[in-house]
């Protein structure tokens, strides 16, 4: 069952889901307009034919520069950053989120893979944003970038949610992938 408007503000009300800062505003039909930090992530350039190794850890570490503060954020046409949420977020056991790109910014170029937020979660989010259109886009701190709709699960989560990302403030750059050696052990 998808929350509506209503559902929503008796669960913040009720501190069952906690958002800070929480605008009104942002309050929607059947969801909650999620706003953009100051702060973006933008691929380091790397030499002509480089390969990124997720299971590398310094691949991974050197992947990303974070540039915080920013007053206007420029994502050039065809790169892809990472953006923080302004938005702090709690999800109790039995409520997940799911986060797509505002429809507007969907027209304008940008792109960004449906982000799931589980059972359990606590942190800002981080969001991976494509810009595909022909030029540059500019955003500005505190713009509605991002919605999230939030679903009541039919039982309360035996396993909420515990990995790397819990907690995070601003943004978390990808963690470093295991893989599975021919041994059948992960590494």
């Amino acid at each position: 069952m998808i929350l509506s408007d209503y559902d929503l503000m008796n669960a913040i009300r009720n501190k069952r889901i906690v958002i800070r800062p929480f605008d009104k505003e942002t309050l929607r039909e059947n969801g909650i307009d999620l706003r953009i930090t100051d702060q973006v992530a933008h691929h380091n350039e790397f030499k002509k034919g480089f390969v990124l190794d997720p299971a590398n850890p310094r691949h991974v570490r050197s992947s990303y520069r974070i540039v915080k503060r920013a007053k206007n954020i420029v994502i050039g046409s065809r790169e892809q950053v990472l953006l923080s949420t302004n938005e702090y977020v709690e999800l109790p056991d039995d409520v997940m989120g799911f986060v797509e790109i505002r429809s507007t910014w969907a027209r304008h170029g940008l792109s960004m893979p449906p982000t799931i937020i589980d059972a359990g979660f606590k942190g800002d989010i981080t969001l991976e944003v494509i810009n595909n259109a022909p030029y540059a886009i500019a955003l500005r701190p505190k713009q509605r970038l991002a919605h999230i709709i939030f679903e009541k699960v039919n039982n309360r989560v035996d396993n909420v949610y515990s990995g790397r990302y819990l907690g995070q403030r601003g943004i978390r750059i990808p963690k470093v992938i295991k893989w599975e050696s021919a041994s059948g052990k992960d590494r």
